[in-house]
């Protein structure tokens, strides 16, 4: 299809109007018995295009390029020394039937991601300095600071701050979602959305430039400009079909002696599946994940995460909410809480991490008055120091924070407390002293399991975590989401080495928060920016950036990678089968030039419309993994070995404080190594291997969410019960965990466990009896 062709639509239109007009008038002048008058009709219909054609070719041949248009170009001169004007007609009217075609399709698909440029805001509201009255501005000249107003059903023209009592808002162009949003005076907004309720003020915190949906548009611009993998593949194989065309064509004609079969060869020839499949496919996904919130930076991207085979998670902020609860405080006794509060978080607000950032949140929710922290350096990951107030103050991990300063006497104690809870914790040094600790609890994101499950679905076979936590933390986040493997207490560099050294086995996906993450989402295949805003959307590093902070972003991102690469391999495949048989048809005779023309162009079109089915959402529900009455009976067979074990844990919740210390530590010990070595491995398989198949067959969003909240509170208590059971024995008397706190670990491990197995019981008797019906 010709590119010189290909720059306007009008062109396309006016080109197959009047090749349609000429082929019509010709036909009505030979029917009525003027078949010279109807040949010039043909003939000019087809100069004309061979005519533009020509001129395409010597442009690529002056570009030392080749085109495949040179076949079509052959197909019409060949039909015209031949004598054959009708066929040279029909042959410019398919041609330009396909090349209107193409762009129809190539438009079709770029729909979403053109509807997203052209809506960028263009012009903001502001109030002037005076009299209060308002101005109607350029979007590109608000300035940081500006009070504007964002009328009723308005595009919230640059990021800012709220400064009425609320602003209802439609996000769906940035999110996907089409729920309206509510935020309160002081919430952070982003441009690009529009104004669902009343008029309201706000505060510019980032010029046009700098804003979301300024960034939006800059990637999607270059994505669009961005030549995947397979297109490029799928050019190079189109340049080999000219000569074998020419080949076959040229067979025809000295095996056969007839001209003609020769001409239907090169008639029949299209290498549209080649060179219109791929892109527009490609472009139809991208599409298709702007539409959803996902912002993929090109079809390179798009058919690398199609590739991805193991995937990193960092943990916090992207497997945990991000906003944490605050524990408690050690001050060591050195000062009062909240003074050690103000001190940390006027250092952290030098700190885009999510702890800092928490640290700050509470620190103003308390109403403390922060002062400007002074020469602050930050590794990334780990911690930072700082002046505040004259004092030289560190706030980081624990490894951080004790490199080079001796951990304090409570220590220790504040450690154990914080592998209880699942906590993870900041510790604070100041002047050299180590004054006190922050713990926190980072809750697990609701649907993180659910993303796991659908990302192996979606062909990941290792999911990782990358953490600079403690490792007690980041065990439970994955045991809790069954993740392959865990590392913890890394630094930058660790991190970056483990990606490098996976990605170099296979391909690779890290998601992170798209700030402190840089240096492991620009090291990894494809980089995934989770909740990205502003200046962020924009940044190098990563490769697909999640307009929304939902994980189950990732899983849909990947779904709809491999749909569209699947579509884009299926129209090439199938496209150009139907091309070669119906060149080898046309060299045996059987296809003569008319009817090859039209097969041609039927081709075509069946190859475009099976390619735009990537903007789709896929149809059709897909066939429910069988489960036979042998698995069903497999696991009545489990929950019977079971049993026992269950009994002994809620007899050893009824004794153990009757118990002697010594004997009630020696029984937990001994239950807890059975827990390990049996209930673990049989919940962990059913949440990896069967919960998957029998969401499938249920249905529904989510089916055993409940069940699965149950195996990670068991995985916790376990995980719980040991600790606080080695410390106990481990501990001089004065500092180990008691005898009834050991208790209220266990009697809630026993009531989550009988519960469990209750509701899996009853729900596998039914799921078994429905089977059956």
């Amino acid at each position: 299809m010709s590119q010189f062709l290909k720059k306007s639509i009008y062109t396309d239109t006016a080109l197959l109007a009047f090749s349609l007009l000429a082929l019509a008038s010709g036909s009505i002048l030979h029917w009525i018995g003027k078949p010279i008058l109807a040949d010039w009709f043909w003939i000019a219909s087809a100069l004309l295009v061979a005519t533009l054609l020509l001129i395409e070719s010597v442009i690529r041949l002056w570009h030392r390029e080749v085109g495949v248009d040179l076949i079509a170009l052959l197909a019409i001169t060949g039909a015209l020394l031949l004598d054959q004007s009708l066929v040279a007609a029909v042959i410019a009217v398919m041609l330009t039937g396909g090349q209107a075609l193409e762009a129809y399709a190539l438009r079709r698909a770029q729909q979403e991601i053109s509807q997203l440029i052209e809506r960028a805001p263009t012009y903001a509201w502001r109030y002037k300095d005076k009299d209060e009255g308002l101005e109607k501005i350029p979007v590109a000249t608000v300035a940081i600071g500006d009070r504007l107003l964002v009328r009723s059903g308005e595009l919230v023209p640059v990021d800012g701050d709220v400064l009425t009592a609320v602003a209802v808002l439609d996000e769906s162009s940035l999110t996907g979602e089409s729920q309206l949003v509510n935020h309160g005076q002081g919430s952070r907004i982003h441009s690009g959305s529009v104004n669902a309720g009343m008029p309201f003020d706000m505060r510019a915190s980032h010029p046009a430039a700098q804003s979301t949906y300024s960034g939006i548009v800059r990637q999607v611009e270059v994505a669009q400009q961005s030549r995947a993998p397979l297109t490029r593949m799928a050019d190079r194989f189109a340049l080999l079909f000219i000569p074998l065309t020419l080949g076959v064509a040229a067979m025809a004609w000295l095996l056969s002696g007839e001209v003609m079969r020769a001409l239907a060869v090169l008639v029949v020839a299209t290498p549209c599946p080649l060179i219109l499949a791929a892109p527009v496919a490609i472009v139809g996904g991208l599409s298709r994940c702007a539409k959803r919130g996902i912002l993929v930076k090109g079809g390179a991207v798009l058919e690398a995460l199609a590739g991805a085979r193991i995937l990193f998670f960092d943990k916090t902020g992207t497997l945990t909410t991000g906003k944490m609860l605050l524990l408690s405080i050690e001050t060591g006794g050195y000062m009062e809480e909240n003074t050690l509060l103000q001190l940390v978080a006027s250092l952290a607000q030098a700190s885009t991490h999510v702890t800092s950032q928490n640290i700050v949140r509470i620190a103003q929710e308390r109403g403390l008055e922060l002062s400007t922290p002074e020469h602050v350096t930050e590794e990334a990951g780990a911690g930072l120091r700082g002046m505040v107030d004259g004092h030289q103050l560190v706030l980081g991990s624990y490894a951080y924070a004790t490199r080079n300063t001796p951990p304090s006497d409570w220590a220790q104690a504040f450690l154990r407390q914080m592998d209880y809870d699942d906590a993870t914790g900041s510790f604070i040094v100041m002047n050299g002293v180590m004054i006190g600790a922050l713990s926190f609890a980072d809750q697990l994101r609701e649907d993180a399991p659910r993303a796991v499950r659908k990302l192996r679905q979606a062909g990941i076979q290792r999911i990782v975590i990358l953490t600079g936590d403690r490792l007690e933390s980041a065990q439970s986040v994955g045991t809790a989401i069954g993740v392959d493997e865990v590392h913890a207490q890394l630094h930058p560099a660790d991190k970056l080495a483990l990606i490098k050294k996976s990605a170099a086995e296979m391909p690779s996906i890290m998601v992170g928060d798209g700030i402190n993450d840089a240096p492991a989402l620009a090291a990894a295949g494809v980089g995934i920016a989770m909740g990205a805003r502003g200046a962020t959307v924009a940044s190098d590093t990563a490769g697909v950036v999640l307009l929304t902070d939902r994980l189950d972003r990732v899983a849909e991102a990947l779904t709809i990678a491999h749909r569209t690469h699947g579509i884009a391999r299926q129209s090439i495949v199938f496209g150009m089968g139907l091309s070669l048989l119906a060149m080898f048809a046309a060299a045996l005779g059987y296809l003569p030039p008319i009817a090859g023309a039209v097969l041609q162009e039927v081709i075509d079109i069946a190859v475009i419309a099976n390619a735009l089915r990537a903007i789709g959402a896929k149809r059709g529900a897909t066939a429910s993994p069988s489960l036979s009455t042998e698995v069903f009976t497999q696991i009545e067979q489990e929950h019977i070995v079971l049993a026992p074990l269950l009994a002994r844990t809620h007899d050893l919740t009824d004794r153990l404080l009757q118990l002697p210390k010594d004997t009630a530590l020696t029984e937990l010990t001994e239950l807890i190594t059975q827990l390990q070595q049996h209930l673990l491995p049989h919940e962990q398989q059913d949440e990896a291997k069967l919960y998957p198949k029998l969401a499938k067959k249920l249905g529904g969003d989510d089916p055993l969410a409940a069940l699965s909240q149950s195996h990670r509170e068991i995985f916790r208590l376990i995980r719980q019960l040991e600790r606080i059971t080695a410390d106990a024995i481990s501990l001089p008397a004065t500092s180990a965990p008691t005898m009834h706190e050991i208790h209220r670990v266990l009697h809630r491990l026993d009531v989550v466990l009988d519960l469990h197995f209750t509701q899996e019981n009853e729900l596998f008797r039914n799921f078994d009896v429905r089977e059956s019906l």
